[in-house]
């Protein structure tokens, strides 16, 4: 784009400035409610779902930390369940035929799924056609230790890292 494209009708710059900044996003773990925990009680019905991911949303209806770099997003039980109605299972490659759950994202694009076995692979792009995962946690709460540690990262040196 050529510098005229930043004018508006009355000839002002209006370029973002580099000083400029949005405003803040949604940072939050929210807690559980009657139609999340339901919803949790149905994934654990409906699927072979891990064990340790349904006691967690059990607990916690979703995460939401939008500012942590691209953001990292673990979604509710519902979008889950609604996900897997419309879509299926994923299979995450593994050596035998391994069907996981899609549970969230980073801003960046990148899926997070859980594993039958509890595991959390990610994918390499962003893209569900025909995806390749890597495995980025042995369970959950080593998934959720790294995104505390990617949390901590950034408030001290504003890098997120790659999780």
């Amino acid at each position: 784009m050529d510098r005229q494209s930043f004018r508006d009708s009355h000839g002002h710059d209006r370029r973002v400035r580099a000083s400029a900044r949005l405003p803040p996003g949604i940072n939050q773990v929210r807690p559980a409610d009657h139609d999340d925990q339901a919803a949790a009680r149905t994934l654990a019905q409906v699927t072979p779902a891990p064990a340790d991911l349904v006691t967690f949303y059990a607990s916690i209806g979703d995460v939401t930390w939008a500012d942590v770099g691209n953001g990292y997003f673990l979604d509710p039980a519902s979008d889950v369940l609604l996900r897997l109605q419309e879509y299926g299972v994923v299979d995450v490659g593994t050596d035998q035929k391994a069907d996981g759950l899609v549970i969230g994202s980073n801003g960046g694009g990148l899926i997070y799924v859980a594993g039958p076995d509890g595991a959390v692979y990610r994918t390499r792009t962003a893209s569900m056609d025909e995806p390749e995962f890597d495995k980025v946690a042995d369970d959950l709460r080593h998934f959720l230790e790294l995104l505390k540690r990617s949390l901590t990262r950034f408030n001290a040196n504003g890098d997120p890292g790659h999780l």
